[in-house]
């Protein structure tokens, strides 16, 4: 009886000897994973920052001449940032960064230009289609043909986009633009007031006289 007990003994010393270096190594394990969790969220968070960062260098940049637009053709700072920043992706898209058309401005017959991809919204679905878009050589030239266009309007119409300058806020401006034509996307007035609440950009628009 005494051996078997011993021998129980043993048994029950291996099995906590066992259970402990396995705890031990759970625990190892987990603090690892953890350690790598907490330096993986530092970096991304520190890379989030970093993007943000240059998201408002670039806000910075266009505000100054987009006021300037505002006093000489009447289109309201904060819809120029925010349709500059919806229509080329923050600055990313072909057409912005190496034609500086941050507006997705189509060309005039005889204009420079360049045929890209692009999507626009018929018969109630997101189609692709060839456009042939202005090319600029500065992106103040692209702001300046953007509100040229609002001011003047389109070979076919000139008052085309006569609500957008009409309106006393981003909120009427950006509706106007849907109104008045200037995207097929259905929701673009609200992808334009959210962009300016965000980033706060109205804080770029000249008071109204």
């Amino acid at each position: 009886m005494a051996k078997r007990k011993r021998r129980g003994k043993k048994k029950i010393f291996r099995l906590n000897i066992w259970l402990w270096i396995s705890s031990i190594l759970v625990l190892a394990i987990g603090a690892t994973f953890w350690s790598q969790t907490l330096i993986y969220n530092k970096e991304n968070a520190q890379g989030q920052d970093v993007v943000r960062q240059q998201k408002i260098a670039w806000i910075n940049q266009l505000a100054p001449y987009a006021r300037l637009m505002q006093e000489k053709y009447g289109v309201i700072a904060s819809i120029s940032i925010a349709q500059a920043i919806l229509e080329s992706d923050w600055h990313t898209s072909t057409l912005s960064t190496q034609y500086n058309n941050l507006f997705g401005i189509k060309a005039d017959a005889g204009q420079k230009s360049v045929v890209l991809p692009t999507q626009e919204f018929q018969n109630g679905e997101w189609v692709t289609i060839q456009g042939r878009f202005a090319a600029y050589d500065s992106w103040q030239e692209s702001m300046k043909a953007h509100a040229e266009l609002l001011y003047h309007g389109t070979s076919w119409n000139a008052a085309q986009y006569q609500h957008v300058l009409a309106a006393k806020d981003y909120q009427a401006a950006a509706n106007a633009l849907t109104k008045d034509g200037y995207a097929t996307d259905p929701t673009y007035a609200e992808k334009l007031i959210a962009i300016i609440q965000t980033w706060h950009l109205s804080r770029f628009d000249v008071p109204q006289k």
